[in-house]
């Protein structure tokens, strides 16, 4: 952010926790407080921070944190004090000074560990689990089952890894009323969000904090939220009456941004040997991290998605998140949904096996029906359109099926050649679950060309492009002309932000109902410079001009018309729109993985990977291909290498890009894309979510295609990551 720090900012460095688990008995800061160029050293007690209960009422209120760990810390990079110095060197090097006094308590790392209650992280609360989803289900759920199979399986630990991490410049500035003024340019992906929790946390009106999010890199989920350094940056900047500025390290990345996933799974799924499912069952315990945040609700989401998109009568999901001495979990890339999508995915695979019948006619006899929507599942999913069989048809004969069970037939006749695997996954999820609103304006110029305001927030997607299109498609203005613009508190009036793939569905439909708005006010100013009603005025949308109807030889434009209204009126011709979607859409579709396993290695290489994503309408196939390629990599990655692990005392192993298992192009086959559009009628775009959607798809069709490779040994499941010691290890188990 050095373009964006006032020259007199001040650097924040901060001291974080080297332990798990313990109580703080001491905290010497003296030495850094004396050291060059340090303004000062600053503790909970010194910015007067006491401990908050979870911002969702849901979770347990009695697991309260303080934004600098004052009495005990509770996971290895907590901060616990904040140097404020002239430069970052002077700042880092003070920090090495603070000297902390720890008195080492039992880690908690594992879950099933932290569920036992033998060690209390918060002993106020008495209990280790923060939230609950109980079983709906008694001992004859799969009473009439010809087949029951049992499954316990696990979706792992992830760090989101935007490439970009996070920063923070605050200032404080007169507001001209006898008060200060906050200003935050902040790396989140809600500024509103982030402006109402900066406004609480420093106990001024919301009116006095204006946040800005400039471009700020990836997101996925994990940039939500106001964060404890996002707070102590604004709370410093005005104790010390100067610009403070903040940029997280990598390592502080992957130790202070909230993780992903980070569940265990123990599942019975059972129905007919015709391939029909009647009943499923799964308990999940969720790792919610040392502090309960959203990731421990998001256990309600996988409920929710429980059942994927099949038609089955009775299921039941029920869960537990606990608090483990770990970083703690949030919201990441599908948030709940790919944990539901992996679930029920390799659960499918599991029942096929046992029967004995193809995976893929076990999901085709059991996919709800194009007609039988809008439906609604056992678990409260109130879905909107869906084309399943088309999906896995298209894949189907894209991939030539067939002739990949023959390849694969042929390879395990041989002594050498790798094992090849065929992985399916046909996933549906919920886009923006909690049906939240979005804002949209647009203004236009008097010189015809617009301006267009979102509340959603742009990392990548490419909202500017496709707001601009929406804009263009209902007013005629070239997009070329029309500006779009986002993340600033001050003039955007409003807005959630971006997160749980609502942008296009509930943005750009804010979008398009404002410019509808403007249209129709357009059309009154045209009817007098036109002489005539405005119910005879008519824009040609591909010329942007207004004519009457009928009479298209005499026209006006924009420009002429929002001069003559501004004129009029002394304000720009502007509408604006709060968009609020009937309910969530479900996008949905199907993978196929194709992968070959080294006999002798266990290394997985992924030789195809075909996706038919269905979101809706698309706006903009582009950017929707771009969405599924980074979407289908990310998934690709969870399934053969990305874990964050700690050791027993809760030390983390994988802090850095070192150690973490990052992908690359070189991992990554060229993915077949296959377009499909399924409209859903609660938008005016007919538009679904898709910035999740390939994540939500990759991963079972990955992992089901490894366990597929070495299914004739005997192998039943391979836990992911399916790196190749451990895929190596389950060869030579089932060998021997």
């Amino acid at each position: 952010m050095d373009d964006l720090a006032p020259v007199d900012a001040l650097h924040a460095v901060f001291v974080r926790s080297e332990m798990a688990h313990a109580d703080i008995v001491g905290l010497d800061v003296s030495g850094a407080a004396t050291a060059d160029g340090v303004i000062g050293v600053f503790t909970a007690a010194d910015l007067g921070l006491s401990a908050s209960p979870p911002s969702m009422g849901m979770l347990n209120q009695d697991m309260r944190r303080t934004r600098l760990a004052s009495d005990r810390v509770r996971y290895v990079g907590e901060p616990i004090a904040v140097v404020v110095a002239t430069s970052l060197t002077a700042g880092v090097d003070a920090a090495g000074l603070v000297v902390v006094d720890y008195v080492p308590l039992p880690a908690v790392v594992s879950p099933l560990e932290s569920l036992a209650g033998d060690v209390l992280l918060f002993p106020d609360a008495g209990t280790n689990i923060a939230f609950q989803v109980p079983p709906s289900s008694g001992d004859d759920f799969f009473d009439g089952c010809e087949v029951t199979t049992d499954l316990v399986f696990r979706n792992q630990r992830m760090a989101p890894c935007p490439l970009e991490p996070r920063a923070a410049v605050a200032r404080w500035d007169d507001d001209g009323r006898g008060g200060q003024r906050l200003t935050q340019w902040a790396t989140t992906q809600g500024a509103h969000g982030t402006r109402d929790t900066l406004a609480a946390a420093t106990g001024v009106d919301p009116g006095r904090v204006r946040v800005i999010c400039p471009d700020v890199g990836g997101g996925f989920g994990a940039k939500n939220g106001g964060y404890p350094e996002d707070v102590v940056v604004a709370l410093l900047a005005r104790r010390l009456a100067r610009p403070v500025r903040w940029a997280e390290t990598r390592t502080e990345s992957m130790l202070g941004l909230v993780h992903g996933r980070g569940c265990d799974f123990a599942a019975t799924i059972g129905g007919n040997r015709d391939g029909r499912v009647t009943a499923y069952r799964v308990q999940a315990l969720q790792d919610g991290g040392a502090y309960p945040e959203v990731g421990s609700v998001l256990p309600f989401i996988s409920r929710i998605m429980a059942s994927g998109v099949y038609d089955i009568a009775n299921v039941d999901y029920h869960s537990t998140s606990v608090v483990t001495n770990k970083v703690p979990v949030g919201a990441y890339r599908g948030a709940g949904r790919p944990e539901a999508a992996a679930a029920i995915e390799r659960m499918m695979d599991a029942f096929a096996a046992e029967i004995g019948m193809d995976p893929v006619e076990v999901r085709r006899c059991n996919f709800i029906r194009p007609e039988a929507f809008p439906f609604n599942s056992p678990t409260g999913a109130q879905m909107d359109t869906g084309e399943y069989d088309r999906a896995i048809t298209a894949v189907i004969e894209a991939a030539d099926y067939p002739a990949l069970r023959a390849e694969q037939s042929r390879r395990r006749a041989t002594d050498d050649e790798p094992w090849l695997g065929l992985g399916w996954s046909t996933y549906v999820e919920i886009a923006n679950p909690m049906a939240n609103s979005e804002f949209g304006s647009i203004e236009v110029r008097t010189d015809g060309s617009a301006l267009v305001l979102t509340g959603s927030s742009s990392h990548g997607q490419g909202h500017h492009t496709a707001f601009a299109q929406v804009a263009s498609d209902i007013t005629g203005i070239p997009f070329a002309r029309i500006e779009v613009r986002h993340g600033d508190t001050d003039e955007v009036a409003r807005g959630g932000g971006t997160g749980g793939s609502k942008s296009l569905q509930a943005g750009g439909s804010a979008v398009w109902e404002a410019s509808e708005t403007v249209v129709e006010r357009a059309k009154e100013i045209a009817a007098e410079i036109l002489e005539a009603s405005p119910a005879d005025v008519v824009l040609d949308a591909a010329s942007g001009l207004f004519s009457v109807a009928g009479t298209p030889v005499v026209s006006t434009d924009w420009a002429a018309i929002a001069s003559r209204f501004r004129d009029e009126r002394g304000e720009p011709l502007r509408a604006e729109a709060d968009f609020q979607p009937p309910g969530a859409t479900f996008p949905f579709g199907a993978h196929l993985s194709v992968v070959e396993v080294d006999r002798d290695t266990g290394q997985v290489t992924i030789l195809r990977h075909l996706a038919c994503d269905d979101a809706g309408t698309m706006v903009n196939p582009l950017l929707v291909e771009g969405q599924v390629h980074g979407g289908v990599a990310s998934g690709i990655a969870q399934a053969l290498m990305e874990e964050f692990i700690y050791d027993s005392d809760g030390n983390p192993l994988t802090a850095t890009f070192m150690d973490y298992g990052i992908i690359s192009a070189a991992e990554l086959p060229s993915f077949e894309r296959i377009p499909q559009e399924t409209p859903t009628p609660r938008n005016p775009l007919g538009a679904k979510g898709i910035g999740e959607s390939g994540t939500i798809g990759a991963t079972p069709a990955v992992q089901n295609a490894v366990v597929d490779a070495l299914a004739h040994l005997g192998v039943r499941h391979v836990d992911m990551p399916t790196t190749p010691e451990r895929v190596w290890r389950s060869i030579s188990r089932h060998q021997a």
